[in-house]
């Protein structure tokens, strides 16, 4: 059972024959991104002190590392997957396969004040 993530699924899935409607949510979400990653690479390294962010693998597979003080886990998600990862939780993500990503972000990034709420985990 994870203590730093959150596994979630989409709010709705409907398939006909004419293929696949998937609602990922219907509120809560200022921002969202779709991150294309090669097989191989990293990504993250980095925390976020005010934004909830969630992702759906689109398609692909990875592997997380999260982190918060001495706490660590280490999750693998493919294709269909969907988990949310809460402010303070440092994460790294590894490529295993070439990926899509949907990220949302309940604030986004950008804040009001012109910061990003971006922190590099070096400087926690």
């Amino acid at each position: 059972m994870s203590q730093l993530i959150d596994f979630l699924s989409p709010d709705f899935t409907y398939e006909d024959q004419r293929g696949t409607l998937v609602q990922l949510v219907r509120e809560g979400y200022k921002q969202v991104n779709v991150v294309t990653s090669k097989a191989g690479c990293y990504r993250g390294g980095h925390y976020h002190q005010l934004n909830w962010e969630t992702f759906y693998v689109f398609s692909g597979k990875l592997a997380l590392a999260a982190r918060k003080r001495n706490e660590t886990e280490r999750h693998q998600f493919s294709t269909g997957d969907m988990f949310s990862i809460p402010p303070g939780v440092t994460h790294n993500f590894q490529f295993i396969e070439d990926t899509i990503l949907i990220g949302l972000y309940d604030l986004g990034v950008e804040l009001e004040n012109g910061e990003k709420d971006i922190i590099p985990d070096e400087l926690r």
